[in-house]
């Protein structure tokens, strides 16, 4: 692996048809382990291919798996941390570069608990004019089950002592 704990890195997200879809130009690596990555970042200007860009507004603990179609950001509002889950292929690096492929589908879950799945027609679209092969419809549908399952137990990044551990790791490493 070329990437180390504490080091920063950039991260590339594509479609299927292999375009760059957004990037984040930075994030700290917190930890690496063998089911999965977690960063770190605050403040970072993400660009999207057509242009736009913006910085995050808040801390953000993130979560890249070896093996799981899926990656989930937990957003540390002021209100409460807020969940954005990419259903997506398992990562790659590249390199400095955390790379993988968004498979439209997301969901958002609040600090309530409730949670909403979003961008349906985005990935039936997508599904139609790129041509998603049958397994990786499968494999999109049954994670998005399994990513339900892990909310619904507060498992892995759903639970808020985790959340609370690796942001802890991340302010002692930026105030070095």
């Amino acid at each position: 692996m070329n990437i180390k704990e504490k080091e920063d890195v950039i991260i590339h997200c594509y479609k299927h048809n292999g375009m760059i879809y957004k990037t984040w130009d930075n994030a700290t690596v917190l930890e690496i382990n063998k089911d999965f990555v977690v960063l770190g970042n605050n403040n970072v200007l993400v660009t999207k291919k057509d242009g736009r860009t913006w910085h995050t507004k808040e801390p953000a603990i993130m979560f890249f798996y070896h093996k799981r179609w899926f990656n989930i950001i937990a957003q540390l509002k002021k209100n409460g941390i807020f969940y954005y889950c990419n259903i997506a292929s398992p990562f790659i690096i590249d390199g400095k570069v955390i790379k993988y492929i968004d498979y439209d589908l997301d969901l958002r879950v609040f600090p309530d608990g409730a949670f909403k799945i979003l961008d349906r027609n985005e990935y039936n679209y997508h599904k139609k004019i790129m041509n998603y092969p049958k397994e990786i419809n499968y494999i999109i549908k049954r994670e998005l089950t399994s990513l339900i399952e892990m909310k619904r137990n507060s498992s892995g990044p759903f639970n808020i002592e985790t959340i609370n551990y690796y942001f802890n790791i991340y302010k002692k490493i930026i105030k070095k």
